[in-house]
């Protein structure tokens, strides 16, 4: 009879055998992550098809810096970080940089809250993957990643200020997708 252990009691031996390339041991990693790695590429991507992509892109560079990852720190934290910062190189890849008006971005209000409570969570992801691509970029690292202004600057190359503008816009936007549904 197999028991299966969670990956991360056996952590250390899987990290080895990645670090040889042991096709076994990279396709359980890949399997035990896809999930929670998936979601995350998911909230960046445009639809399930750029997700994924995003996600096989992602486990690749898992596997090329294995030997990089420092045993003792949390392993699913260090797939997610090469997992944004994959959505990251894409967005910058795929995008033109360009300054939004700040005063437009001033004139868009954020009442309450009443058609987010209605809605279930695939609903408000699918609004979000409606969002242009610099939208979803800066609404995911701002709201659901944590990331400051001035970080999210610095990783897209743009100013602090086009940043807030563009928050303020995929808030504007989400909240217009989402009351059109109710």
């Amino acid at each position: 009879m197999d028991i299966l252990l969670p990956i991360e009691y056996r952590e250390e031996g899987f990290i080895a055998a990645c670090k040889r390339q042991e096709r076994w041991a990279q396709q359980k990693l890949y399997e035990e992550y896809y999930g929670r790695m998936m979601n995350v590429c998911l909230r960046y991507a445009g639809s399930e098809h750029d997700a994924l992509d995003l996600l096989h892109e992602g486990f690749i560079k898992v596997f090329k810096n294995i030997a990089k990852y420092k045993p003792g720190t949390s392993l699913s934290a260090w797939i997610r970080r090469i997992m944004i910062n994959t959505c990251i190189d894409a967005y910058r890849k795929n995008t033109r940089r360009r300054t939004e008006d700040l005063q437009q971005a001033y004139n868009v209000s954020s009442a309450g809250a009443d058609a987010i409570s209605k809605c279930s969570e695939i609903e408000i992801l699918e609004a979000i993957q409606k969002l242009s691509q610099v939208y979803r970029t800066v609404f995911n690292l701002y709201v659901i990643e944590g990331y400051s202004h001035k970080e999210i600057s610095q990783q897209l190359n743009i100013t602090e200020s086009t940043s807030r503008s563009n928050l303020v816009k995929a808030r504007g936007k989400l909240k217009q997708l989402l009351v059109a549904r109710y």
